[in-house]
């Protein structure tokens, strides 16, 4: 199992991947500490939470979570409609799909409405979660971990059998992603008790640091060492 520079996108590198999944996790932060303990990418936690209301008779608070889970389905929605109508143009999609997601969220320090705020941030996110799956050719999501985490342990219980060092390589790769989630939470929870509302603005600088990476040939990111699994890694 080799992974080539020819095999590479920059949506795929982990340097873009790593200012996604930052930019990802502080924006769930964002959410929750400074808008009123929403998760913009979390949906399961927002579901749960949605329950509760319905079981203790608060229909209103309902509407609190469900708001943005109707906002996140929509988001997903429009990636893949504007995925299918610039998948085979001139138009670098991915690009376009960060740059609505940073204007998105610029927009959001400005809604002083707490749930029409989160509506807009899950809606990006959802933009980002759709547009944005693969890690250096495997499937990953930047604004979530259960998926990481699953796919981690999968790879590394095989490290003992067949191709077991590519199969570390990639659960390292998965282990890495989740220390970076972890990361962006923190600093999100930083900035949100510093700046409050204005904290998403870390966020959109993380996406325009993914953006720029975007921009440049995998052939140019030579100490990435996409070429080939380096055998230090394994």
């Amino acid at each position: 199992m080799r992974i080539r520079t020819s095999q590479l996108q920059m949506s795929e590198s982990f340097w873009t991947i790593t200012c996604l999944t930052l930019s990802g996790a502080y924006q769930d932060a964002y959410s929750y500490f400074a808008r009123g303990k929403v998760f913009a990418n979390a949906q399961t936690g927002n579901i749960v939470l949605m329950a509760a209301k319905f079981a203790e008779g608060d229909f209103l608070g309902i509407l609190h979570y469900l708001f943005p889970i109707i906002a996140f389905a929509c988001g997903i929605a429009a990636a893949a409609v504007i995925h299918r109508r610039y998948k085979h143009s001139g138009f670098h999609w991915r690009q376009g799909i960060l740059v609505i997601e940073i204007l998105l969220l610029m927009c959001t320090p400005w809604i002083g409405n707490d749930s029409l705020a989160n509506c807009l941030v899950s809606f990006a996110c959802a933009l980002q979660v759709q547009s944005f799956r693969k890690v250096h050719g495997f499937p990953f999501a930047s604004t979530m971990c259960i998926g990481n985490l699953r796919s981690m342990m999968d790879h590394l219980v095989q490290v003992k059998g067949p191709q077991g060092r590519e199969h570390k390589a990639i659960a390292f790769s998965y282990f890495r992603v989740l220390m970076t989630f972890m990361i962006g939470a923190g600093i999100g929870k930083a900035a949100c008790d510093a700046w409050g509302l204005n904290a998403i603005y870390g966020s959109c600088l993380f996406l325009v640091t993914a953006l720029l990476f975007m921009f440049y040939d995998p052939r140019i990111l030579k100490k990435e060492r996409i070429q080939e699994i380096d055998e230090a890694v394994l």
